[in-house]
């Protein structure tokens, strides 16, 4: 069986409550196996039958929809996926893990949207594009960041998304590990 990760959008944020130890049971009972939450936020380790990660993405979105009344986005990866979320992220090497983030995508980035609104944005914050993802280095915190609305202004990104930082990612991939 093969090890994936499962980041869920709009999960204990905004009014969508949901206790870990209900959703490990529900994703149990549909089966994915080795269930594991990583903190209260909806980042779930799990395994399951080897399959494309939209395949499995729109499952556990079906099951929270159907179990939890929760309409969720779920960013699947697999172990090297997870691994590439980190590497290939240019803010690694000299940003601060909990400030550097990968922004994970429903659907693929339409890069050249992108980059005209990154070359345009003048905002402390670093970005760069990937292909399901982009990537920021909040450089001033997330907290005072005005990119999420610049963006949503601008509608550059027209999916579904979920960010996870450095620091997280990584908690997660050395988890898949042991």
């Amino acid at each position: 069986m093969a090890r994936y990760v499962a980041l869920l959008g709009s999960i204990n944020v905004g009014g969508n409550r949901l206790l870990m130890a209900d959703l490990r049971e529900a994703l149990e009972r549909e089966d994915f196996e080795d269930v594991e939450t990583v903190v209260a936020s909806g980042n779930v380790l799990f395994s399951h039958d080897e399959r494309p990660s939209t395949g499995l993405a729109e499952k556990i979105a079906y099951i929270i929809r159907d179990r939890f009344d929760i309409d969720t986005f779920a960013a699947v990866r697999s172990k090297d996926e997870l691994q590439a979320a980190i590497s290939d992220n240019p803010f690694t090497e000299d940003g601060e893990p909990n400030f550097v983030h990968t922004i994970f995508l429903a659907e693929p980035l339409d890069r050249e949207a992108f980059e005209a609104f990154a070359n345009g944005y003048d905002g402390p914050e670093r970005l760069a594009a990937g292909t399901m993802e982009f990537y920021v280095d909040f450089r001033e915190g997330v907290g005072p960041s005005k990119l999420d609305p610049a963006m949503k202004k601008a509608k550059v990104i027209k999916s579904r998304a979920t960010a996870r930082n450095v620091r997280s990612l990584q908690r997660m991939l050395d988890k898949m590990d042991s």
